[in-house]
């Protein structure tokens, strides 16, 4: 972000001459690559990793993880065609930070029958049960 910074550092000094100059325009297209291309390609890559621990761990459902995979393929191939990609990723996140904010886990488990089961400790099983 130095290039867009040394831009508007440059910007402030000298507006007339700064807005014809080739240096105005290579910075320009240099801070656009670097925030739609690379930023873009980095929040795919963080939607991928997130949804399949989603599917691994299963602390968000099912339906969530495929939309993040849905929409981090969207955004990996489709994001120069779409003006209003750049609110696909915080739009994801937000969703799931909701989902996982309002997801009453404990609740869920009681009503499994998990919770208030004696569970034997290690330290009780026999070293045959500990080896398989």
């Amino acid at each position: 972000m130095g290039v867009a910074g040394a831009l508007i550092i440059s910007f402030e000094a000298a507006p007339a001459q700064l807005i014809n100059s080739a240096t105005f325009h290579f910075a320009r297209a240099v801070a656009y690559n670097i925030m739609n291309v690379y930023a873009t390609k980095a929040s795919c890559v963080f939607m991928f990793t997130t949804s399949t621990i989603a599917i691994y761990t299963g602390f968000a459902p099912r339906w969530l993880a495929i939309l993040g995979y849905t929409l981090s393929l969207l955004l990996l191939f489709g994001s120069h065609c779409l003006s209003w990609s750049f609110v696909v990723f915080p739009s994801w996140v937000l969703v799931l930070s909701i989902y996982i904010f309002c997801d009453d886990s404990s609740a869920r488990l009681a009503r499994a029958g998990t919770i208030g089961v004696n569970r034997r400790n290690a330290t009780d099983a026999t070293d045959d049960e500990v080896s398989k």
